[in-house]
This record gives structure tokens, sequence and C-alpha cells, in this order.
């Protein structure tokens, strides 16, 4: 079928029924004149036209083999009250017409049960009978229908417009070719022609080997040879090829063999023309081979079969847990007597609806009202792409200047009916109508916005204080401190030559290093970070505390530098930017050099030692930065 205004298009075979059908007295004879008999045979293909609108509507649909996709696009162009209502009036396509047996079925199912039950059975077959409707009605909501469904039907919906986007369309193909290979001689016809046969001949083998209805329009390759797609020559190479897999690739090698030779006759003029033919070539080879792999890797049987026997299983037990019981045994829910189970049935057919959209969907190369129609598609693709590589080459219009050649700001007119659209303004954008307040709208200094961000770097004293007060685990602080000494073992020569063992163990000091290595926790140091260039003394710390800290008495680097937060531990680096908290350890002096971290034993000392108890035991006192004074003094009252 071809679609061309004014009216809808018949094929031949559809105008042959029609016309055994006048014979037969099975239609009305139509006025000569509604039918118009322009017969074309382009390329092989014949067709006819049926002009009058109405009369198309009236007899070709109904016959089958001459449906058409449902299209009700225009009806829905406009959102208005009841627009969707006219849609439920239509029957082709329609849900009623896939479900009217089945639910039919349900019915008359439903029905006899109904009456078996209030008319044949006797009490005690009615008691036991009421029992088995109360325990189907309480289970059968267990069956999970709505969620199996939903995947399922969104599955089959995704791979149903996936393989209409497959199709093989020559569109591509036909431009690339019309405008790269040249020639007005018969040879560069022939060419041209030639080319664009083999990819309509390629999308022919592949639909007749999926689609229903090109199969029994090209049933054989004879039928192929006769319509046009192959010349007998072509048939013989396509026979003679030792391969039992499918051969739709073949007419694309013929493609491309020819297309190289066409370049070296100069028809192709350069490589970048020839590679673009190429890549236009795979596409549509491409689309060829996933309408092949659709075909042949289907939606999981086993999921089929499931959303299946769950949808039926489900209403065969709504047959029997849904009927109405005798209100006078006091069964609960049961109260109303009715004939006629309503929402069971909305609920059929919604459910059993949705299935058999799926069941359409699954594949859409059959015979259905809303399956693809490939026959239409063959028939357009011919003739548009012939057309384009053949009467349309080198077919210009004469060139001249367009009616807004001196027009600075050309617009196109508007019809009565759209030129309240002048009215309108257009769109600048979504942040085009918002205002800001003026004092909002000055820049500030970047000096300010800098002196701001050092500002917003410090940490508050509550949420250091609060980190300061967590004690770690009893064991925790000394696998801490082993792996910062095997971390920073490049730094310490002693530090290279063990390993720390107590790494596991529940003790709070490491003693497995040489002597003289464990740093007391009381004794580490806190500064406070200045603004802008840190001076000599911005950290409460002066220039030569800094170089005892980083140098042994011997004037060799120390241990490794620590920092410790709460619990966690970092390693420190000389290249980063002063912390807010000093946390390097000290050099070790004679008197406190072999000092345990803290004491053996005593799983409950405290974490941090108070500075009273620091001078007491020699130790140097803890130098706070004021804003961490108040909150730490408090800290260690409590």
């Amino acid at each position: 079928m071809t679609s061309d205004l004014p009216g809808k298009a018949c094929t031949v075979e559809c105008l042959a029924e029609l016309s055994q059908g006048w014979a037969e007295g099975r239609f009305r004879t139509p006025s000569l004149s509604s039918i118009g008999s322009h017969s074309r045979r382009k390329a092989g293909v014949a067709a006819c036209r049926c002009i009058s609108r109405s009369f198309c509507k009236t007899h070709c649909l109904s016959l089958p083999g001459c449906t058409m996709t449902v299209t009700y696009t225009a009806r829905v162009a406009n959102a208005r009250f009841g627009g969707f209502y006219k849609l439920l009036t239509l029957w082709r396509g329609s849900i009623y017409k896939l479900l009217y047996k089945e639910f039919l079925v349900f019915s008359l199912s439903y029905l006899g049960l109904s009456v078996t039950y209030r008319f044949v059975l006797s009490e005690t077959q009615k008691r036991d009978f009421e029992k088995v409707v109360i325990y189907c009605d309480n289970y059968a909501n267990l069956i999970p229908v709505s969620f199996v469904l939903g995947f399922y039907v969104t599955l089959v919906v995704n791979r149903w417009w996936s393989q209409y986007t497959c199709m093989p369309m020559p569109d591509r193909l036909m431009c690339a070719i019309s405008g790269n290979v040249h020639g007005t001689d018969e040879k560069g016809r022939l060419y041209r022609r030639t080319l664009m046969r083999y990819c309509s001949l390629s999308a022919v083998l592949i639909l007749r080997s999926v689609s229903i209805a090109v199969f029994k329009r090209f049933p054989t390759i004879d039928h192929v040879v006769e319509a046009g797609f192959m010349t007998r020559e072509e048939r013989k190479k396509y026979e003679n090829l030792n391969t039992s897999y499918n051969r739709y690739w073949v007419p694309c090698v013929w493609f491309t063999n020819l297309a190289a030779q066409a370049r070296k006759e100069g028809r192709i003029r350069d490589n970048c023309a020839l590679k673009l033919l190429m890549e236009e070539l795979n596409l549509f080879r491409g689309n060829c081979s996933m309408l092949y792999h659709y075909d042949w890797i289907s939606v999981p049987l086993v999921y089929t079969q499931v959303v299946t026997i769950a949808v039926y299983s489900f209403f065969v037990s709504c047959l029997i847990g849904r009927q109405f019981l005798d209100p006078g045994q006091g069964y609960k829910g049961h109260d109303l007597d009715l004939w006629v189970p309503v929402f069971t049935l909305l609920q059929f057919f919604f459910y059993v609806g949705w299935l058999k959209v799926a069941e359409q969907l699954i594949n859409p190369f059959g015979e259905d009202d809303d399956d693809f129609e490939t026959n239409l598609l063959i028939d357009r693709n011919f003739q548009v792409s012939m057309m384009a590589v053949d009467e349309m080459y080198g077919d210009l219009p004469l060139l001249e200047k367009d009616r807004y050649w001196d027009a600075s700001n050309p617009r196109a007119p508007y019809t009565a009916a759209t030129v309240f659209l002048l009215q309108q303004p257009s769109f600048q954008g979504s942040t085009f109508d918002m205002t800001l307040a003026k004092e909002d709208m000055q820049f500030q200094p970047l000096e300010d916005i800098a002196e701001g961000y050092e500002h917003s770097r410090h940490v508050p004293a509550h949420l250091l204080n609060r980190l300061l007060s967590t004690a770690p685990a009893p064991g925790g602080f000394g696998r801490r401190l082993s792996l910062l000494r095997r971390k920073n073992s490049c730094v310490s020569e002693a530090s290279t030559t063990y390993s720390c063992l107590c790494q596991d163990t529940q003790t709070t000091d490491c003693t497995c290093g040489p002597s003289g290595q464990s740093v007391p926790i009381n004794s580490i140091h806190f500064s406070s970070e200045g603004e802008g260039d840190l001076g000599p003394d911005a950290t409460g710390l002066g220039t030569e505390t800094h170089k005892d800290l980083s140098e042994d008495p011997a004037g060799e680097p120390s241990g490794p530098a620590q920092t410790l937060l709460g619990h966690d531990s970092a390693v420190a680096n000389p290249q980063d930017p002063v912390p807010l908290v000093d946390m390097s350890v000290p050099a070790a002096t004679d008197t406190d050099s072999s000092q345990p971290l803290l004491d053996h034993g005593s799983s409950d000392a405290p974490f941090f030692h108070s500075s009273k108890e620091a001078s007491s035991k020699g130790l140097p006192p803890a130098n706070y930065p004021h804003w961490l004074q108040s909150p730490i003094e408090e800290e260690n009252v409590a």
C-alpha cells in the first residue's frame, strides 16, 4: 500500500478483491469517477490509487491484507474536554477487539459457578463451597500480578519501539549516492541505480525473513527476481554461495565492490566520498542486522510464561474467590448479594487487557492492526530512493533571489488564524524577568572577600573542644602511633630498624622500639593560625622553638612528626599551611626520653594529662592558643 494524496491507497491485490466483490454483489458498486485508474510500473512496482477517501475507509480497510496502522494523532492534537472519550468508540486496534472473547469466557464461567452455587448445590455442599470461596479470596492477592505484569509490558513496549527505529530506511544513503556518484551518461546512471537497488534488495531479504506480511508477498527468491529487486545473474551468484546462514548481507558486499569499482573509474572523485558511502552503508546494514537479532533473540520464554501464568491463575482464583455468598451466613465482607461482580470484571478488563497489549506488541511484524506496515515501507523506500538517484540527479531549480533578499529582519507571513502569535513576546530565558535588590547588585572588593575567606577557615572552639575531649579506645592509640612510626620511617633512621609488634595488643604504649623513641602524649603543643602571612610568633611558638621541634640536641632530625586530633592521627606535611592546632612533638630530652606514653597496666589513665601534672613530672607545659585555652581548662577540670 502506498500513502498518497488526495486519498488513501490500495494495492493491486486489494483492487482485484474489490472487483470480485462488486461482481458477486458483496459491495455496492461505486461510480467510475470515485476510483482513479492511474497505474504505475516503475522499477517493477505496480500500484493503483483510490481517490475516494470515504470509499477506502468503508471498503478497503475491511479487507484482509488491506489494513493500516491505526493513527489517531490528529484527534488528540489539542487537549480539550472529552478529548480521549472519542477514542473509546473506535473498533480497529481497540482493546475491545482484542479482549472481547476472553471477557465473554470469564463472565460466562463466573455466571455458571454462581448459578451452580445458588440452585444446584445442597446445603452441606454450599457450606464447603463457601469455605473454598473465602480461602481463595484471602490468598488470591498474594499473586504479584501488578508487579510482574508492569515490568513485562514496559520491556515489551521499549523493545517494540526499538525495532521500529531499526527499520532500514534508505534516505541518508540515497542522498550520499546522488551527491557522490557522478556521471550523466548511461554508465553513471547505471551505477547509481544499481547501488540503490542493492540496498533495497538487502532490506527485502531481511524483511521477508522476519515479517509474515512480506513473506506472503515474496515467498521465494523467484518472486524477488520477478519483482525486479534482483537479476537472474545475481540470483545465480546468490544461490551459489556456500553458507547455511541468512544471506541478507550479500547485496551489501556487492555494494562495496561496485563502489570501489566506481572509485577506480573516477565516478567517485575522492576517498572522502567513498568513505562517506561506506559509513552510510554500514548504518543501513547495521539496521538490517538488528532486525535479524531482534527476531532471533526474543524476550526470555520464562518471563513470558511467568507473566501469563500469574495473570490467568489470579483470575481463575477470582472466579471462585469473588463469588457472592449467602448474607444469612454472616461471613465477613459478604453482606451484599449481587449477581454481577462489577469491580472484578473491571479488574479483569485492565489486567488481561494489559497482557493483550504485550501480546500484540511483542512481535510487530505480524498482521495485527498495529503491526508495522512493512510492505508499505518497501514500496515507499524503493520508489523514493530510485527517484532520488535517477530522476533527481543533477536536477536543480533555477537559482533566483528570494523575496527577503533585501530585508534585514525577514519574517514569514501569518494567516488570520495564527496572527495572534505576533503579539506574544519571544522567550528570552527563565531568568530574564528576575530582579535583585540594589545593594545585592554591588560588586565587593576582592580584598574583603579574601579576608572573609581567611576568617572562615578557623575551626569553631566548641567543635574542637568536643573532638579533644573524646578519649580513644584503650588499645587504639598504641596501634595508631605505631602506624605513624611506620609511615614516617623515611624521616627517622632509627624507626627503619624495627617494626612494631604491639599493633594488635591492648597496651597503651608502644614498647617494641628502641629506647628513647617513646613520646609522651602530654608533651603535645598547640598553636593558633594567624591571618594573612604567618610571622615567627604567630603560632605562639618562637622561631627557636620550631627549630627545637625539628632537630634533636645532636642536630639530627628526631622521631617522626606526629599529629593528633581526637581519635584520628595523620602525617604532617611540611609543605602544607600551618594548621589550626600545632600537633608537632618536641625534642625528647634525657629526662623524658624513656617516659612511657601511658603508665603500664593502667587502662583507666587519662588520655591527656593536665598542665599541672605535666609540670610536676618535669614536662614542658602545653601552650594552647588563647581561643582554645578556656575550653580546654574546662575539660581538664571536668
